[in-house]
C-alpha cells in the first residue's frame, strides 16, 4: 500500500474516532453544535463580501456552507471510507494527496472544536466567550496548520478542476454513485468542482480567507477586545 493510501486510511480512522460519541463523549455536548453554528455565522459575517462577489459567490457558498457549515459531516467520512478502494484505483496520486490534505483540515477543525467546548459557558456564545475559550484551548501550531491547509487545499482544488480527465470521471460516476448510495458525496464533489472551475484563478479568493483568518487568530491570541470587527451572539 502506498504512503498516500496509508495516510488517507489513517485520517479516516482518526476522523471516525474524533466524531463518534462512544470514542469522544464531548460530541454529545449541546455546546458543540452551538459552537459550530456560531462559527458558521462568524465566517459568513467575516467573508460576506465574497458571497456577494459575482465571480466568487459559488466558491464562497461551498466554503461557508459545505466545508464549514454547522451540519453533521460524519456522512462524508462514511461515504469516503466506503468508496476509498475505488478512488485508490482510479485517481492520480496528486489528487489523492489533495484529498488527504482536505481530511487533515477537517480533523484539525474537529479537534479544535472539541477542545474549545471544554471552556465555553452554557447558553449563548458571544465574541468574548469565544475568545476566552479559544485562548484557553489553543494549540497555536495546529491553528496555523489549519489556516495553511485552507490555502493548500484551495490551490490544489484550483489545479484539479482544470484537468478534463478528473471532471470526466466525476460526471461518469454520477449515476453509479447515486445507485450505490453515494449521492450526497457525489453532490458535494460536484458542487466544489463546479464552483472552483467557474471561479477561475483562486489567488485573491484564497488570499482573502487565509489573511483574514490569520489576522483573526493573531488578535484572538493577543486578547484583542474586538478580534473580528463585530459582535455576534448565538
Amino acid at each position: 500500500m502506498s504512503e498516500t493510501a496509508d495516510r488517507l486510511q489513517g485520517l479516516l480512522r482518526d476522523l471516525h474516532r474524533a466524531r463518534h460519541p462512544e470514542h469522544e463523549p464531548r460530541n454529545r455536548l449541546p455546546q458543540l453544535q452551538r459552537l459550530r453554528r456560531w462559527q458558521s455565522a462568524r465566517l459568513g459575517r467575516s467573508f460576506g463580501s465574497l458571497r456577494e462577489h459575482p465571480r466568487y459567490r459559488d466558491a464562497a457558498e461551498f466554503f461557508l456552507s459545505d466545508l464549514y457549515g454547522a451540519g453533521d459531516a460524519s456522512w462524508r467520512d462514511r461515504d469516503l471510507a466506503r468508496v476509498l478502494p475505488t478512488m485508490l484505483r482510479w485517481l492520480p496520486t496528486g489528487v489523492l494527496g489533495s484529498l488527504a490534505d482536505a481530511l487533515e483540515l477537517d480533523l484539525i477543525s474537529q479537534r479544535c472544536d472539541l477542545a474549545m467546548v471544554d471552556h465555553l459557558p452554557e447558553g449563548h456564545i458571544d465574541v468574548a466567550a469565544y475568545a476566552r475559550a479559544y485562548r484557553a484551548s489553543v494549540d497555536a501550531a495546529q491553528r496555523k496548520r489549519q489556516i495553511a491547509l485552507i490555502g493548500d487545499v484551495g490551490r490544489e482544488l484550483e489545479s484539479i478542476v482544470r484537468k478534463p480527465f478528473i471532471l470526466g470521471v466525476l460526471k461518469l460516476a454520477r449515476g453509479p454513485a447515486r445507485g450505490a448510495g453515494f449521492g450526497e458525496l457525489q453532490g458535494f464533489l460536484e458542487r466544489g468542482f463546479s464552483a472552483f472551475r467557474a471561479m477561475g484563478p483562486a489567488h485573491e479568493f484564497l488570499g482573502t480567507i487565509t489573511s483574514g483568518e490569520t489576522a483573526a487568530m493573531q488578535k484572538l491570541l493577543a486578547a484583542h477586545p474586538d478580534p473580528f470587527g463585530f459582535e455576534l451572539r448565538a
